[in-house]
């Protein structure tokens, strides 16, 4: 089924949310800005995801700080986290490396297969035929069968050890008897055919996988086959959320000015998928002695910070910041939505990623500043960038990076409604982000896409 379909580039501003329609209003002074595409110099646009100011390209954000572009937003991001010690390996069980990075090379130890074995079901033969055939069977898991020699044939197992001697294997569907238990062959057994010859996969000692592969289903099962009871991996990241508002609800519907907190619930399995230990969710309020003492008496690596990012009357999150002495890494990003998200070094080893709490602008941080950061402490490869052209057109916004929520359908991106900064609908539906630059993109243009991490190996796991 079909997505649907993205507003054209000119569509009228009625349909877009608050922040939308401030990227597309006229510069009051009416000097258009022809390489912008929408837009002009400066617009006003919102600091809060809905509370709206004049902002330039290049002006300062807030108290004094400098939103950074995009991409270098990203790039801090990776930056803080190669400047942490890498945490001591540790040895764990294979259903419970799912997920985790190889600390160590993965090398066979032993031969695979440790022994020459059949490959079908059917009769193992010595020699060419007919052959006369045993009563006993040869079957998997059971000890080394008796030799074989030339003009006689056993019955023989998938996975069974081959007799010595034997020359092939000849499937049940190729083989007949005559009336005197002989065995004929109805198609022609080559030499070795269907035996599995010992080492044929590895050697013992072999290296399997280098260090930093990731350990999916597959990798597990190879590592069990080669012989392995327990992988050494570099452990998840630890990562503590605290969830601020006063006006969200934790069940029911929403009521007399109250929300449900989505974020509270969403986060948690995306962290895991983005391969953090999620250790706790903590829904703190609007409550600054509350999340000051959440902060300082943490010992996650990293802390994700819901709302309050802004500088209203109850976002707490950079006063605390400034009053633990935190080193602010990243402070606004020149991205819709989610610009006013910030990173901070809050104590040696320690980082603090601060989420706005509309829903699409948290998923927006989480994948700008959170992603690039627990990738680098999980020991996780950096996945190479694709483009996909783009179905429909996509408006953007005059100055900043937007990420929008698409659907992937034979091999084009078709931009999805329901996108602005307080709606879940568009990312539910998603496959991916599109980076869209500033102006906005045509149909048929190429776009850099994040990917979704729902399919990644140890989303499930704790």
């Amino acid at each position: 089924m079909n997505a649907p379909r993205a507003r054209p580039l000119g569509q009228d501003a009625d349909d877009l949310d608050m922040e939308e329609a401030l990227a597309l209003v006229k510069d009051p002074r009416g000097a258009a800005d022809p390489g912008r595409g929408h837009g002009t110099p400066a617009v006003p646009a919102p600091t809060s995801e809905g509370e709206s100011r004049t902002h330039a390209p290049d002006s300062a954000e807030g108290d004094g700080h400098k939103a950074s572009p995009w991409s270098q937003a990203r790039t801090n991001a990776e930056r803080a986290a190669r400047s942490v010690p890498r945490r001591a390996p540790v040895s764990m069980s294979l259903d419970a490396a799912l997920g985790l990075v190889l600390a160590a090379p993965l090398s066979a130890l032993t031969d695979l297969p440790s022994f020459d074995t059949s490959a079908m079901d059917g009769w193992a033969v010595a020699g060419p035929g007919p052959w006369d055939l045993r009563e006993e069977h040869v079957l998997a898991g059971h000890a080394r069968p008796e030799p074989l020699i030339d003009g006689e044939a056993v019955r023989i197992a998938t996975g069974a050890r081959i007799p010595r001697d034997a020359t092939a294997v000849l499937r049940s569907e190729h083989g007949r008897l005559d009336g005197q238990g002989r065995l004929h062959a109805t198609r022609e057994a080559v030499h070795g055919q269907d035996i599995r010859p010992r080492g044929q996969e590895c050697r013992s000692g072999d290296q399997l996988l280098p260090v930093g592969a990731l350990a999916t289903p597959a990798v597990l099962g190879l590592a069990a086959a080669a012989g392995y009871d327990t992988l050494a991996v570099i452990p998840r990241p630890r990562v503590e959320v605290f969830v601020l508002g006063d006006e969200l609800l934790t069940e029911g519907l929403p009521q007399e000015g109250l929300i449900r907190d989505a974020l509270g619930p969403m986060l948690p399995p995306w962290l895991r998928a983005l391969g953090a230990e999620v250790l706790a969710v903590r829904r703190l309020g609007d409550d600054a002695k509350a999340l000051h003492k959440a902060i300082t008496r943490s010992d996650a690596d990293l802390i994700v910070t819901t709302g309050g990012t802004a500088s209203g009357p109850v976002d707490h999150v950079h006063p605390t910041l400034s009053r633990i002495g935190a080193q602010l890494l990243v402070d606004g990003v020149k991205v819709r939505p989610g610009h006013p998200m910030l990173l901070a070094r809050t104590k040696e080893n320690q980082h603090l990623v601060g989420l706005p709490g509309n829903p699409l602008a948290a998923v927006s941080g989480l994948l700008t500043l959170a992603e690039p950061l627990l990738r680098i402490l999980a020991g996780r490869a950096t996945p190479e960038p694709y483009t996909v052209p783009l179905r429909d057109a996509v408006h953007g916004h005059p100055y900043d990076t937007r990420l929008v929520p698409v659907a992937v359908r034979a091999d084009q991106a078709v931009p999805l409604h329901y996108n602005g900064p307080a709606m879940l609908r568009g990312i539910a539906a998603s496959d991916a982000l599109a980076v869209v630059p500033p102006g906005g993109a045509r149909p048929g243009q190429e776009l850099e896409l994040l990917d979704l991490p729902w399919a990644l190996a140890g989303m499930g796991n704790a």
